[in-house]
């Protein structure tokens, strides 16, 4: 029986995936975007890298089919299933303390960053940077002109994206604890999501 795991609202959550492991992500309520950062177990200084995905692939995001690569253009996770409408953002960096000033706060406020770091020392591990991350669910469009937005996810409660690692690795997640923007919904409540991994 697969354990289902929590990754805490405003938190994140490291596991082990062993080559060959499904690893499925959930939304559980619909509208919550989850960073998520893959590492080689066996050398953290290479980790899936979207500048080197995107190129790679030709395209600006992923679907079922694909791999996703590493900044040493060796393939991570290939992508099995996706229920989600298939809307992911791998352009914009995890957010940040500094991020978050730049929003407008003036103390400080829970981040992606910070999130991957704890996470990763949970497990016995030190993250050698923080990479961009996949932003899982996260509706970024863009247009002809290049012009981006931030707009809500289109994912619905209980929609999954499902990879299978293709190299013993440690995966990161974060619950996306952004409430200024109406990246988690247009209510801009962040919310708990899950992950298996079997």
């Amino acid at each position: 029986m697969t354990e289902t795991l929590i990754i805490p609202a405003r938190r994140g959550k490291a596991a082990m995936a062993k080559q060959g492991q499904s690893i499925r992500v959930i939304n559980t309520h619909g509208n919550q975007v989850v960073d998520t950062w893959a590492f080689n177990l066996e050398d953290l200084n290479e980790f899936q890298s979207n500048e080197h995905t995107r190129p790679t692939l030709m395209k600006m995001t992923f679907k079922p089919g694909d791999s996703l690569y590493t900044n040493k253009r060796r393939a991570i996770l290939d992508v099995e299933e996706d229920t989600s409408g298939g809307i992911h953002d791998l352009l914009m960096a995890a957010c940040d303390d500094h991020r978050y000033k730049l929003l407008g706060c003036t103390e400080y406020h829970d981040n992606c960053s910070d999130n991957m770091i704890n996470a990763m020392k949970e497990i016995g591990y030190d993250a050698p940077e923080v990479p961009s991350p996949m932003n899982l669910f996260m509706n970024i469009p863009w247009t002809p002109a290049g012009n981006l937005s931030w707009v809500a996810p289109i994912s619905k409660p209980g929609d999954y994206i499902q990879f299978r690692a293709t190299m013993d690795c440690i995966m990161v997640f974060s619950a996306c604890p952004q409430d200024i923007l109406p990246v988690n919904g247009v209510d801009r409540k962040p919310t708990e999501a899950h992950f298996s991994i079997f």
